[in-house]
């Protein structure tokens, strides 16, 4: 039985708008329309008793705007002008095809806040956050859920969209994937169900699909929108936003993925090798916790967990289907939405692949596409760089939805942090104009050149050895490590690094780790807590109307000295015993190597804790080092090294907020 009941507000929206009077001519702001961001402006208060700062001030001063548009601009951007407290809060359920195969239409919860000013009067634009977990684990850095007042209306979205748009003539739509929240049917694991069942709910914006009262199953039309639509959200919100744009579906205009899965395979394993064994299983589970709505879905969770087929770590038909870059049902030519593509360096739960192939393979289409690339883990930009983010962020929609010229689109297209707090700009991206191969050497040395001559070098497999173990200096059976002298000029890297070589075993089936290490003391963003601190102050942005305040912590930085830093993994399935001559690529990064570091190469078996062990025995593993690259992507030439002494640290000696968090994050949130 559901707990609560949600009725629309027309009646009240429309006496709202006869009330206001409304009209847009040259520039008039509504009456009562206050700045929604000054210090000390109404809802803009903390209800905790830390301390709080506003958001950047927005004041809207009168401009010239054509009476026909929906907003008004201020400095370029458009004002806050709409009250947020008198918004008009709603839901509807958007029916959707049948997903899980039950026989019934499936129906997807949107909850939705648009100023009550322009009800009847303008149509206005969409920015959407289509989750999973708005009922079981929360939104954001505090884990924000929806939340309902006593009359079953909408009191809470997550996030701060709704408080900074809304009130700038944009409404806001929360969506509960298939299978969460208030929505019927099964989660499936980034497949057509989860995608699907979002993609309805821009149909709906566009007139093209249905919805009903919860309450009373009446019609509901979406004739307040415009139909544009932008798709936001990190993890698995931004997951469905690029999900929803390789579809092609008209009337989504942009996306912004953060931190985003592109290939549900990428996710899950590499080259061959799980990440984890069940996780089909485990993450549908877990985003359906919290669901209001008891839904059996244990047959089709188990047909789908078998379907990854773990013990082959086959790219077979059911990833096929969880391709949003080139699979079987949505791929990259379909997109016809723009891309403001963000993520971290250091994101070590959706593996910098995801964001890095599908750049790729969304400029090869020809797609509009941005890029903010930090040196964070799976961190919120809102959480890293709050003012800056909210500011293109704003200016992002405002040229995309509502077709506003505010040069976004003649600025540099690509902003890196390739050191804490620096940050270059580019008009594309990576930078490399060209690979650099460094060949190991029987010394242990890591030089440029031509291939060495042949040459055998073998560790024996540890079962339990994990990467931050083999990255250490002294003697270690159980791994190789081969380092270049040191850097005499300032290196960047930017790309994905791979190791080609030619490696022989004696298990049934083995498996082969490299990894690329900057080693030499500097400031670094620390791996500890994705490299973020919450602290005790906030600061506001957009307004604030009863539990719904818009203002939230404040993060900054870890950022302290380290001996090393890990630059990229790479794993791969050798299937049979015997000679396997196999690329491994290591994870995407942008950053620069300061002269006088020194970069190693760790070569191992199991990584533990970073994939699934398929290879439990002490085998022993050769690599011929004749065969052996190591291939760099960097921006200029790479010159010789100089001698010097060894920079790898001692075990002992190693910072652990420079190492790898163990195990490896699994849930992307």
């Amino acid at each position: 039985m559901r707990v609560h009941h949600v009725r629309a507000k027309r009646v009240a929206a429309a006496a709202v708008a006869a009330l206001t009077g409304l009209t847009l001519a040259a520039g008039v702001v509504p009456a009562g329309a206050a700045p929604l961001d000054l210090p000390g402006a109404a809802g803009s208060l903390a209800t905790t008793t830390t301390t709080t700062t506003a958001g950047p001030a927005a004041t809207a001063q009168a401009a010239e705007v054509p009476a026909e548009e929906p907003f008004v601009l201020d400095d370029g951007v458009t004002a806050a002008v709409y009250d947020y407290a008198g918004a008009i809060r709603e839901s509807v359920n958007v029916v959707a095809p049948d997903l899980d195969g039950d026989g019934d239409p499936e129906q997807i919860r949107a909850d939705i806040i648009r100023p009550a000013e322009l009800d009847g009067v303008a149509e206005v634009p969409v920015v959407m956050d289509a989750s999973p977990y708005y009922a079981c684990c929360g939104r954001g850095n505090e884990s924000e859920l929806k939340e309902y007042d006593a009359d079953g209306d909408p009191s809470l979205f997550p996030l701060y969209y709704d408080n900074w748009f809304v009130p700038r003539g944009y409404a806001y739509v929360a969506v509960d994937m298939a299978g969460t929240g208030w929505s019927t049917g099964c989660t499936d694991h980034g497949g057509p169900s989860d995608v699907l069942s979002v993609k309805a709910v821009v149909d709906w914006l566009n007139g093209r699909a249905t919805a009903v009262d919860p309450d009373t199953g009446e019609p509901v039309v979406a004739d307040w929108s415009t139909g544009k639509t932008g798709m936001i959200g990190k993890s698995y919100d931004g997951t469905l936003a690029n999900g929803v744009a390789a579809t092609g579906v008209e009337g989504l205009e942009t996306i912004v993925p953060i931190g985003a899965i592109s290939s549900w395979y990428d996710y899950d394993r590499a080259q061959g090798l799980p990440f984890s064994a069940n996780y089909p299983r485990f993450l549908m589970g877990y985003v359906a916790g919290g669901r209001h709505i008891a839904t059996d879905c244990t047959a089709i969770t188990e047909a789908m967990n078998t379907a990854g087929d773990d013990a082959s770590g086959a790219h077979n038909a059911f990833w096929d289907e969880r391709d949003y870059r080139s699979g079987s049902l949505f791929d990259a030519s379909q997109v016809t939405a723009s891309v403001f593509v963000v993520h971290g360096a250091q994101d070590t739960n959706v593996d910098t692949p995801n964001f890095s192939r599908w750049w790729t393979a969304l400029g090869e289409q020809g797609v509009q596409r941005k890029l903010w690339l930090t040196r964070l883990g799976h961190v919120d930009p809102f959480d890293s760089d709050r003012a800056e983010w909210v500011d293109t962020l704003h200016r992002w929609f405002d040229h995309e939805l509502l077709d506003i010229d505010n040069g976004i689109d003649d600025e540099p297209a690509v902003r890196v942090e390739v050191a804490p707090n620096e940050v270059v700009t580019s008009r594309s991206w990576p930078v490399t104009d060209r690979t650099a191969k460094l060949r190991p050497r029987a010394d242990g040395s890591l030089a440029l050149g031509a291939r060495g001559r042949a040459a055998d070098a073998g560790w024996v497999n540890a079962p339990n050895q994990t990467f931050n173990t083999a990255l250490a200096a002294g003697t270690n059976p159980n791994r190789l490590l081969f380092r270049t002298g040191t850097l005499t000029d300032d290196l960047r890297l930017s790309g994905a690094a791979s190791v080609t070589t030619t490696v022989t075993h004696g298990a049934p089936t083995g498996q082969i780790t490299v990894g690329l290490v900057d080693y030499g003391v500097m400031d670094r963003v620390l791996t500890s807590g994705d490299g973020a601190t919450t602290l005790g102050t906030e600061s506001c942005y957009g307004e604030s109307a009863g539990v719904d305040d818009g203002c939230y912590r404040d993060v900054v930085r870890n950022i302290g000295s380290t001996e090393l830093q890990v630059l990229g993994r790479g794993w791969a399935r050798l299937d049979g015993a015997g000679t396997h001559t196999v690329t491994v690529e290591m994870q995407t990064n942008d950053l620069v190597v300061p002269a006088g570091h020194q970069l190693g190469l760790v070569v191992m078996g199991t990584d533990r804790g970073a994939t699934v062990t398929v290879d439990r025995a002490a085998t022993q593993y050769s690599i011929d080092l004749g065969a052996t690259t190591l291939n760099l992507p960097v921006s200029g030439p790479m010159k010789s090294f100089a001698p010097g002494r060894s920079l790898v640290p001692e075990a002992d000696d190693v910072s652990r907020s420079a190492l790898l968090p163990e195990p490896r994050v699994v849930v992307p949130r």
